[in-house]
């Protein structure tokens, strides 16, 4: 039986992580197109932390919103689509909790094409660190870098959710991986990779033999991270770590060495395909999914805070 009322975060403006609180919220309704899901389990992302600080004073976002762009969980309704009550589905992007009311809740509805099933052993709390984090992960590496197992792999930025994801399906596929942060205090955490590097910003010169770089930081070191890669190697700019967004004033010509490729990955179009693939990836080569943290729904509050301090190493779940 599907109640009338859920819990849920539902912000209306500004709100800081101490100000986050659980409300009473009616559960949707459902309608053509679109499924409801019970709400398992869902992953916290710096996306949804911009949400909440700034970008929902922005005219493009519905309001009153309830955030999250990413859950795992089981059909409530399954309404006009080929779904099957009880049945397990992740969903993730498509205007997740900015278009229309996100995960931060017991019961969410959404699109039909959001929503996608898997057939996996992981608990809830696993399943819940992979959808946004390893299809990024995913697509950066195989589509965005065509990586194979003879690739050296530079994760600029390896110690978030995304970097570790990143390791992870890497090292499985056979690659070597030279990983970097900023922090001295957290070379340890990147045990997993072949190397690692503390960056300065300036790479250029102290590494070699790269010939893939998957870039977490972003603009603000994307033309050092072009000139760490051989001739003939691939810069995929996926990730906004280091706080700028655009690059002003790029050159093409100057700024992307001769023979050296540069793309990036934008994680909107996931597909049933790529998320069985993921799945089945993890399952064959026996891996476990990197939670960081895990919260209960009621922390809530705890977990946000968790994910504006920074200082959680691996992905934020929080169970429902």
């Amino acid at each position: 039986m599907i109640p009338k009322t859920m819990r849920a975060v539902v912000l209306t403006g500004p709100t800081l992580a101490e100000e986050v609180k659980i409300t009473d919220y009616p559960v949707p309704q459902v309608r053509p197109g679109w499924v409801l899901v019970k709400v398992k389990a869902f992953g916290l992302n710096h996306s949804e932390q911009i949400l909440r600080l700034s970008e929902i004073q922005a005219d493009y976002i519905t309001k009153p919103i309830i955030p999250g762009i990413e859950c795992v969980g089981e059909i409530a309704d399954p309404s006009d689509s080929d779904f099957r009550p009880g049945q397990k589905v992740v969903a993730l992007m498509g205007g997740m909790g900015r278009s229309f009311h996100g995960s931060y809740a017991e019961y969410v509805l959404l699109p039909a094409r959001q929503v996608f099933a898997v057939s996996s052993e992981l608990s809830w709390k696993e399943m819940a660190a992979v959808p946004e984090t390893y299809f990024t992960a995913w697509g950066s590496l195989f589509e965005g870098l065509n990586l194979t197992a003879g690739d050296t792999l530079l994760i600029r930025g390896g110690t978030c959710a995304l970097g570790y994801a990143a390791i992870q399906i890497a090292k499985a596929l056979g690659c070597r991986v030279i990983a970097t942060t900023h922090r001295g205090n957290k070379i340890p955490l990147l045990a997993e990779a072949d190397e690692a590097v503390l960056d300065d910003g300036h790479l250029a010169g102290r590494i070699s033999g790269v010939t893939k770089a998957l870039d977490l930081v972003g603009p603000r070191n994307l033309r050092d991270t072009l000139q760490t890669v051989k001739k003939g190697g691939i810069v995929c700019d996926t990730g906004i770590l280091g706080g700028v967004y655009t690059l002003n004033g790029f050159d093409p010509i100057k700024d992307i060495p001769n023979g050296v490729y540069l793309t990036g990955f934008f994680s909107n179009y996931p597909t049933q395909q790529v998320i069985t693939d993921i799945f089945t990836f993890l399952q064959e080569h026996h891996l476990s999914p990197v939670v960081g943290t895990a919260f209960e729904f009621e922390q809530i509050r705890d977990a946000c805070i968790a994910l504006d301090g920074g200082k959680v190493n691996g992905k934020i779940v929080v169970t429902v």
